[in-house]
């Protein structure tokens, strides 16, 4: 069975709400909502669709796009490749028009809405920031959550909680506080013991590499309206992350670091070859910083990950 190839957008307004439509009744996956776009043409390039596609079902001209994702899926009937692109700026005013019903929804009630299959891994893309700050392990409680609220202030909008020299005890009264910091701001990822799960139910979860293997085998252990990620370093793990359905993951090192000095480092070339089959939205970690997110973005990833990188100074 062919892949259908298929350019499809995330648009954003100016007030950061994400624009989607209703799919009609008797199409497939009718009655469902969906991200605009259309079937790529043949000697036709993703940019040239995508254009193409929403000046037809909207009325709309992207002026700032670039690549978000690309997702492989397999319905009983169809196999589909989706391209999809951020859209941050356009001309033109969005409608229906092939009478579709449309809505502009904040990022965070996406998951109001009924989507096909597909494009669960784009609902979690569209809703992601292109950093996500990882704290660093050398410091202690005030000055990690002095440096939260400087991250805060900065915009940052995804933080894992990163404090393996601590204790238990500690870690626990330090996730405390740092939930409260970061609520109504950004979302806090913990690591540690999944019994720690019922403890903090306003945080997303984390999972090592071990964790991840020791998990791929069974069920997701956290609700859908939890976030959960998983570190990973190879097409294997990346695969278990896909089986365990977690929302996003981090793949490094991409260069060598000084918190794993003796890992091999992964390079560009390597890292986009791996996030080719990939479903999920990926951050690259290990060396970089906010310079290199276009280039992070290029190679299929969701943005950068980062210690000393994205550490408020």
């Amino acid at each position: 069975m062919k892949r259908i190839h298929v350019a499809a957008a995330v648009i954003r307004g100016a007030d950061g709400r994400i624009l989607i439509a209703r799919r009609p009744d008797d199409k497939h996956q009718g009655g469902l909502w969906e991200f605009p776009g259309g079937k790529v043409e043949a000697n036709e390039s993703v940019e040239q669709a995508l254009a193409r596609e929403l000046d037809e079902e909207l009325g709309i001209r992207p002026s700032a796009a670039r690549p978000l994702l690309q997702v492989r899926h397999d319905y009983p009937d169809k196999q589909v490749l989706l391209d999809v692109w951020d859209v941050s700026a356009f001309t033109g005013e969005p409608h229906g028009a092939e009478g579709q019903p449309l809505a502009w929804v904040a990022p965070d009630r996406l998951g109001d809405y009924q989507f096909p299959a597909a494009n669960r891994p784009i609902v979690a893309a569209a809703r992601l920031p292109e950093r996500y700050l990882i704290t660093p392990d050398d410091l202690d409680p005030l000055a990690l959550l002095d440096g939260i609220q400087a991250a805060l202030g900065q915009g940052v909008r995804l933080i894992q909680l990163r404090a393996p020299r601590l204790s238990a005890e500690q870690y626990r009264a330090l996730a405390a506080d740092a939930l409260g910091l970061c609520a109504g701001r950004a979302q806090l990822l913990l690591k540690g013991p999944l019994e720690w799960l019922a403890d903090f139910p306003a945080a997303g979860w984390h999972l090592t590499a071990r964790q991840l293997c020791e998990l791929a085998q069974g069920s997701r252990p956290l609700p859908s309206d939890r976030w959960l990620a998983a570190s990973c370093h190879s097409a294997e793990e990346l695969a278990l992350a896909t089986q365990l359905d977690v929302d996003f993951v981090t793949l490094s090192p991409l260069r060598p670091t000084l918190s794993h000095p003796g890992a091999p480092a992964l390079g560009w070339p390597r890292a986009s070859e791996l996030l080719q089959g990939v479903n999920l939205p990926v951050y690259l970690l290990g060396g970089l910083r906010p310079g290199d997110i276009p280039q992070a973005w290029q190679a299929g990833a969701q943005g950068v990950a980062g210690i000393r990188g994205l550490w408020p100074a």
